[in-house]
């Protein structure tokens, strides 16, 4: 079987442009293709676009793929149009070729002192997963995922080095940046490994007294926008963390039933930071205010938040996320029990 890809593909040479843009091509592949066979597509198509022969790795619909996915399985999990990206845009030297330094130098900074041969073929191994991070858009110096699942099995083999290496990653660049997602295109569910390294650290980084103080004068100052109803808003639909909450396609469905339109954004199924808040307040604030404004520049006027601990963190200490991020969020956040009042009252007055 065939299918016929719509593919944006991501153009950048350091020498010659100053900012990155995008070129669209049109190719029928079959099923049993592989992802690696959309870039020899371009390349023939442009001989300007470019990629790593070794250690390939880049983005389908900003989702991690290393060139072996089949192209059946691509169509099925995102599509026939695709949008094709190096792993790291902002160290992208030539197209999808990017200045990899930082993943060996890392490695020698942290745990290389501690390492066995083993230890690192098993880094080396996670080259994807280390450029899938999550954290680092939120912080340019974070060490990387690989890093810390290395460090976790390091720690799990029993070395003699287990507080040196737990007292290397004990900082805001390493363990107290991460929240981890699944960003790999194939599952990679590491969130178990990580959670279990934050719990052999003695102490967790806890906010000081006068950043607490700060919070509460904000939250005095930024009090939370009143919905009192749902007929003619763009709504928006945030899971986070939630479990057990309603599937996107059945509170879609509520929305339009009250009324409102619905609204998607790309960070509606991502974490927002919570889990960091009293960790590494720099990053939940960053990425919390990343997620409103995601929700508020695709349109939204109203948030329903299924993830109390996020909903929290949208609300209570809304002031300091406008001052972290340098905008205003004037975006309505509301709990998923304050949605279904709103749509409940909407179907008794119909």
């Amino acid at each position: 079987m065939q299918h016929t890809l719509q593919v944006r593909a991501f153009f950048f040479n350091a020498k010659t442009d100053y900012l990155p843009y995008y070129k669209n091509f049109k190719m029928k592949l079959d099923a049993e293709a592989k992802a690696s066979d959309i870039l020899k597509e371009i390349k023939t198509a442009n001989e300007n676009f470019a990629y790593p022969e070794e250690k390939l790795a880049f983005r389908i619909n900003n989702l991690v793929v290393t060139g072996e996915e089949s192209i059946g399985k691509i169509v099925e999990k995102c599509g026939n149009t695709l949008q094709i990206d190096p792993v790291t845009s902002y160290r992208s030297d030539h197209c999808l070729i990017i200045n990899d330094s930082d993943f060996n130098a890392h490695f020698e900074k942290i745990l290389a002192p501690y390492a066995t041969e083993e230890d690192k073929a098993y880094y080396e191994s996670l080259y994807p997963l280390h450029y899938a991070s999550e954290s680092s858009i939120f912080n340019r110096d974070y060490c990387g995922d690989a890093i810390l699942l290395t460090a976790f099995r390091m720690i799990e083999n029993d070395t003699e080095h287990k507080d040196a290496i737990l007292q290397a990653i004990d900082n805001e660049d390493a363990l107290w940046s991460c929240e981890y997602e699944d960003n790999m295109f194939e599952p990679a569910p590491y969130d178990v490994d990580i959670e279990s390294l934050k719990k052999l650290v003695r102490a967790q980084p806890t906010s000081g007294l006068c950043e607490k103080i700060m919070q509460k004068c904000m939250q005095k100052r930024n009090k939370p926008q009143e919905v009192d109803s749902l007929e003619g808003a763009n709504v928006a639909y945030f899971l986070g963390d939630a479990k057990d909450a309603p599937s996107k396609q059945e509170l879609f469905a509520q929305i339009e039933a009250a009324g409102g339109k619905v609204v998607r954004f790309d960070r509606e199924s991502k974490r927002a930071g919570a889990t960091l808040l009293d960790a590494n307040n720099t990053i939940a604030y960053k990425k919390a205010a990343t997620t409103l404004l995601d929700a508020l520049d695709s349109g939204a006027d109203v948030l329903v938040c299924a993830d109390e601990a996020a909903l929290a963190l949208f609300t209570e200490h809304k002031g300091m996320l406008q001052k972290e991020i340098g905008r205003e969020i004037p975006l309505a956040v509301i709990s998923l029990e304050r949605f279904n009042t709103l749509a409940q009252t909407k179907a008794e007055v119909a």
